[in-house]
């Protein structure tokens, strides 16, 4: 994750992106027609040096935990990019009741959930929902809270809601038909 240090620093620029891996839990299904359930559990700090956003390797899962028909799997080489034009989403989602990161999978051969791709942005989530993928929302870091926070404080200003002001239709429609007699 990114040091808090960097965060503080206000002189020293800011990273656009970030590596982070996925966690994926599999649950035996207590439906007669599901065999097995799938979900999200995390995203964290990438654990591998250097890793790239290779589909290669994030199909080199390794399992992290077993236990009593539960599987926790981590899968590594994820990048989250942060974009200006996506300052928006950024910002709704951090002040959302519940911020989180949107992990977007695609179905494996195997008919099993695999992390394709890693976002802060709901807007993207569901432009890949509604195309490709399936997408399941894990509560936001703390690191990637406030480096998001931080992006969105440099780079983002809520406009400004201005009220319009009504108007009287009633005088409108009658105008109107003094108009065509």
């Amino acid at each position: 994750m990114i040091p808090v240090s960097i965060l503080e620093d206000t002189k020293q620029s800011l990273p656009q992106s970030m590596s982070v891996a996925v966690i994926m839990e599999r649950r035996q299904s207590s439906n007669p027609w599901v065999d097995e359930v799938w979900r999200a559990t995390g995203v964290t700090g990438d654990p591998q040096t250097g890793a790239t956003d290779d589909t290669a390797t994030r199909t080199r899962a390794r399992v992290i935990q077993e236990q009593a028909g539960t599987q926790q799997i981590l899968y590594s080489g994820f990048t989250i990019t942060l974009h200006v034009d996506e300052c928006e989403s950024y910002y709704h989602n951090l002040v959302s009741p519940e911020p989180g990161c949107y992990v977007i999978t695609r179905t494996s051969d195997d008919e099993k959930p695999v992390p394709s791709k890693v976002t802060l942005s709901f807007d993207e989530a569901n432009a890949y929902v509604e195309c490709e993928g399936e997408a399941f929302t894990v509560p936001l870091p703390a690191e990637l809270y406030r480096w998001t926070e931080e992006f969105v404080l440099q780079h983002y200003m809520p406009e400004k809601r201005v009220k319009r002001k009504r108007r009287d239709w009633r005088k409108e429609s009658h105008g109107a038909a003094a108009n065509r007699s």
